[in-house]
């Protein structure tokens, strides 16, 4: 018999895998959590039924979330992560020598836990000497610090469950306190085919705090949709206006120098949610 685990992004559609087997499945403190091995995507992580991150294309998300906003500012010393327990995003943001500290806070320790387990090659470098792993409520960790940090990545789920408060214009309120005086926001916003509310929703929320304000997209093939976006709020720095040798040299998959300004050339149907 064939086992398939399907994701549905509303009634009417959703994205399935075929599964070879499930390596864990658990009832946390905060959400379902199930890592699920899939013959297509290999390991898969799953939260509250939503697909999280999978061996085969998590490099996508990952890079995108933090190359564009590391690149962008001129000096990214002491950078946050807010979600992000599968560690993908502090992998990526260790690629940048600039960095000098790391901090993630999940508020779901099983998560990381899991993902050291079954998917390392995301989660390895959560025991880097420059990262500092907190348990804790990204809400409550942005409310007490302020001038903090040069870059906040915010890396949550769908605003369901634990991460409804960070969709909200209080928490990126809270983020712009938090983020030193040419600090920079970047907020994974969802798919625009059936999130289109969301994303004009936190763009016009972030437009309304931060000097300026971008959205851009990204391939994410397991992602329903497969076009997903990233919104910045920046209080200095452009990322459309990027000195050439601003960018250096480091080993990705997805992003490139040149992808760092395509990214913001929008459909005309996502530019919308903008305007």
């Amino acid at each position: 018999m064939d086992l398939w685990f399907t994701e549905k992004q509303t009634e009417k559609f959703g994205i399935t895998a075929k599964v070879k087997q499930t390596l864990h499945t658990e009832q946390t403190d905060f959400q379902k959590l199930d890592m699920i091995e899939t013959e297509e995507w290999g390991n898969m992580l799953v939260l509250d039924g939503m697909v999280m991150t999978t061996q085969k294309d998590e490099f996508v998300y990952h890079e995108m979330i933090a190359h564009v906003p590391l690149f962008t500012h001129p000096s990214p010393k002491h950078v946050l992560v807010v979600g992000g327990g599968d560690g993908g995003v502090i992998r990526e943001i260790l690629k940048h020598k600039q960095v000098e500290k790391a901090t993630l806070v999940e508020i779901d320790g099983k998560v990381i836990e899991y993902s050291k387990k079954y998917i390392p090659k995301i989660a390895g470098a959560l025991d880097d000497p420059r990262v500092e792993v907190k348990v804790a409520d990204g809400f409550k960790h942005i409310a007490e610090s302020k001038r903090a940090y040069d870059v906040i990545m915010v890396d949550s789920t769908e605003p369901v469950g634990p991460a409804v408060g960070l969709f909200t214009k209080g928490f990126y309120d809270g983020i712009s306190k938090a983020l030193k005086e040419d600090g920079i926001l970047v907020a994974q916003t969802d798919n625009p085919w059936f999130k289109a509310d969301l994303i004009k929703q936190v763009y016009g929320d972030v437009q309304e705090i931060f000097p300026i304000t971008r959205l851009y997209t990204a391939n994410i093939p397991t992602y329903p949709s497969g076009l997903w976006t990233f919104t910045m709020g920046s209080k200095i720095h452009d990322p459309l206006k990027v000195k050439e040798e601003r960018f250096t040299e480091i080993e990705t998959n997805y992003y490139t120098k040149e992808l760092h300004y395509a990214s913001f050339a929008l459909p005309k149907f996502v530019k919308d949610l903008t305007e």
